[in-house]
């Protein structure tokens, strides 16, 4: 598989197969998202428009980055969406970096959105589809945000070498300046756990997939075929 790690601005064409990478924390929210039972995520343009969703939709939940806020249900943090109730509610994303990168690449025939709670049902997606060319977009710090870049390179390895450990590229999202902040506070809207959580590999068994319906970018929860399925590919 031919894999290239571009930032949201290096973006200059639409790629065939995109997979967006926001570990600490907008995807690693919409895994837990979906595991507390939302049906589906809209990943807003901006904070008005999820406002204007919120307001279109009533039972939905809008949910941003930083401390909360008046019109807003629920903030970016994993740790403090997951004893929230979502069963069959959509869920209205807007955050700084992973939401952007996945309406970067809405034209895509492909989009999937990735952090480590995810990293082994994206990679074996790409691998069952066989992908034989995949962008992944670090999100964070204009594509430099080590912990997207670990999880990005770690996922593309997983698709080619099963047996590839993910040790050296955790230690790496752990030591990011991300996690440094959420650490010290320098972020809003963070449970302790929130680190932790985003480093939890593979803790969902399901890819994430994004689509154009209606004009919005639609995110869903995707099973994937099992080790032993995929063998019998």
């Amino acid at each position: 598989m031919d894999a290239q790690f571009l930032g949201i601005a290096e973006m200059v064409e639409t790629p065939s197969v995109a997979v967006v990478v926001d570990v600490m924390r907008a995807f690693t929210v919409a895994g837990w998202a979906f595991a507390q039972g939302a049906g589906k995520i809209v990943l807003a343009e901006s904070l008005d428009e999820a406002l204007a969703l919120k307001a279109l939709h009533p039972d939905w939940v809008a949910l941003k980055d930083g401390p909360p806020a008046p019109g807003f249900d629920a903030v970016n943090s994993p740790g403090l969406l997951r004893s929230v109730d979502l069963g069959g509610r959509t869920v209205v994303q807007k955050t700084t970096a992973g939401t952007v990168g996945a309406l970067a690449v809405k034209e895509a025939s492909l989009v999937l959105c990735a952090g480590f709670v995810v990293a082994e049902a994206t990679a074996r997606l790409l691998r069952t589809r066989g992908c034989q060319s995949v962008t992944f977009v670090v999100t964070g710090e204009d594509g430099q945000a080590d912990e997207d870049l670990a999880c990005a390179q770690y996922i593309a390895r997983r698709v080619t070498e099963a047996g590839t450990d993910a040790v050296e590229f955790l230690r790496r999202a752990g030591e990011s300046r991300a996690a440094a902040e959420l650490a010290e506070g320098v972020r809003q809207g963070v449970h302790p756990d929130d680190i932790a959580l985003c480093l939890e590999l593979d803790r969902f068994p399901f890819a994430m997939v994004a689509t154009l319906e209606d004009s919005l970018m639609v995110l869903r929860p995707c099973a994937v075929p099992s080790l032993t399925d995929e063998g019998a590919i």
